[in-house]
């Protein structure tokens, strides 16, 4: 079986939307009271820090100069 690599973007997205679906059900049982406008920056701070470590630990091509990534 081949080994896979760790998708630190796809699992930092999961877990950002993992968490806003928590807040949204503890609010919808009255259980908080906060204002859901903070949903907006929150998803698209943690979109952009999904998009850097998908970026800073992606596969990199070869040295020899060919950019193929297999």
């Amino acid at each position: 079986m081949a080994k896979r690599r760790t998708d630190w973007g796809s699992l930092t997205a999961g877990l950002l939307f993992l968490g806003l679906t928590v807040a949204l059900v503890v609010r919808g049982t009255g259980g908080a009271d906060f204002d859901p406008l903070w949903l907006l920056p929150v998803l698209a701070a943690g979109l952009g820090v999904a998009a850097v470590a998908r970026g800073l630990t992606r596969p990199r091509g070869d040295r020899d100069g060919t950019g193929s990534r297999d």
